[in-house]
């Protein structure tokens, strides 16, 4: 089912065409700066880089018997060339070669995730500035606090997707680099300028210092970023599913002609798909801290992060490129109820505005403790009474003692809590 929704592209850079073409690509590279410091002979890097192929399906047979990876590529690749073929790999270590290899895709993956991320982005901010001032109450512990906007809502989050996109940014710089040093790291059979060449022609940087690995932090903090923004995913998500209750009501998923909710119950229409990328967003959680286990291994090397990573570090980008298609489809569509948001400002009459009343009693000099007595007092009559909170405080002698009819009535106007939402906006830059 995710590959029904996962971009194609995504999916591509993780099958084993495009690893064993990278891997290719590295051989001759080296081939070629091998060539230029006069260890490989021109007419054999004529013969490497004209004949130089692979079939997977031959890399596959020959690795069932030979029980190595590389190897098996390696002699495909050498049936293809014939005897210049001995020149290929020389000097070089497997990981050089892995490695290498895997933080092109990881690039290449994280390039592929960046555009997604920026077209949420971008959806995220034309809702927002569309619902700009669409008044709907703010809640804290779930409970009806303040009046704020929905446009201000999906502007936050529009902030924190802007964040997600630095931060993968930042991932992306620290993946991008590339060895091609040898068993331990030390160039004994090979030349620096070898790496030099290999890593600029690929777009990578050479690690500064390497063993017979790149060193698993840099993976590690690759995921944890992606799981960072699968969990602002599911911030959203379950905001949505909130927002969808039944009782509630302020904003719905797209239901489309001919969906179904429920096996059983025909009226059914549920947030099926912020309940996945809720859930989904756990299984990115869960391979971070995969791959933080892989970043201790002994000495040099050894290869408990290896079968990890085949598994989530692919996983994790495809994933992610999924929950970020599926999630932006929803902010597109969301279906959006104004009517229903002011039902629920209106639904507790008038208590969100106690601390405007708190606060004006306390202008008008009275002591903080006593103007907190007077509201709350008023205030708790309305939830067991059932009347308006304004007609209460009207008959309140002690408010009215202090604030006039006007003055209170004033209070009640939801349009002053919200005339910072345009400098909020242009602040987050989303200003016109």
């Amino acid at each position: 089912m995710i590959q029904r929704y996962t971009r194609p592209e995504m999916g591509a850079i993780w099958e084993e065409e495009n690893k064993f073409r990278i891997w290719l690509e590295i051989e001759v590279l080296a081939c070629e700066a091998q060539a230029e410091l006069g260890v490989i002979p021109a007419d054999a890097l004529r013969e490497i880089k004209t004949k130089s192929r692979f079939e997977v399906a031959r890399i596959d047979e020959i690795e069932r018997e030979v029980k190595h990876d590389v190897i098996a590529f390696l002699t495909n690749v050498g049936e293809h060339v014939g005897p210049a073929s001995r020149y290929i790999h020389l000097g070089m270590t497997s990981s050089d070669v892995l490695d290498t290899c895997l933080s092109i895709q990881m690039k290449q993956s994280g390039e592929l995730l960046m555009k997604g991320l920026q077209g949420l982005r971008d959806v995220l901010g034309r809702r927002a500035r569309e619902f700009k001032t669409t008044v709907m109450v703010g809640r804290s512990h779930g409970i009806h606090a303040e009046p704020t906007t929905f446009g201000l809502k999906l502007a936050l989050w529009y902030d924190e997707t802007r964040r997600n996109i630095a931060r993968l940014e930042a991932a992306i710089e620290r993946i991008s680099v590339g060895q091609v040093s040898g068993a331990v790291g030390t160039f004994e059979h090979l030349d620096p300028s070898v790496e030099e060449y290999v890593c600029s022609k690929l777009g990578l940087r050479p690690a500064p210092v390497s063993t017979q690995i790149l060193q698993r932090d840099r993976h590690a903090e690759f995921l944890a970023v992606i799981a960072v923004i699968g969990s602002s995913l599911e911030k959203f998500a379950t905001e949505i599913r909130h927002l969808q209750k039944t009782e509630v009501l302020e904003a719905e998923e797209y239901f489309s002609k001919g969906q179904k909710g429920s096996s059983a119950m025909p009226h059914k229409r549920n947030p099926i798909t912020c309940e996945r990328v809720a859930g989904l967003s756990r299984v990115l959680r869960g391979n971070a801290m995969a791959a933080m286990e892989n970043v201790a291994l002994w000495h040099e090397r050894d290869i408990t992060h290896s079968s990890v990573e085949r598994v989530v570090i692919p996983d994790s980008c495809i994933l992610l490129d999924y929950m970020t298609a599926l999630f932006t489809d929803v902010i597109d569509k969301l279906l959006v109820y104004p009517d229903n948001m002011k039902i629920n400002l209106d639904r507790t009459k008038g208590l969100i505005f106690s601390q405007s009343v708190l606060l004006a009693l306390a202008k008008k000099g009275v002591r903080r403790e006593d103007a907190y007595r007077i509201v709350q007092s008023t205030a708790m009559e309305v939830w067991n009474s059932g009347q308006s909170f304004l007609s209460l405080l009207k008959q309140n002698k002690d408010v009215t003692a202090k604030v006039n009819t006007g003055e209170l009535e004033a209070m009640f106007d939801p349009a002053k809590s919200l005339r910072n939402v345009d400098y909020i906006f242009q602040r987050v830059g989303l200003g016109s």
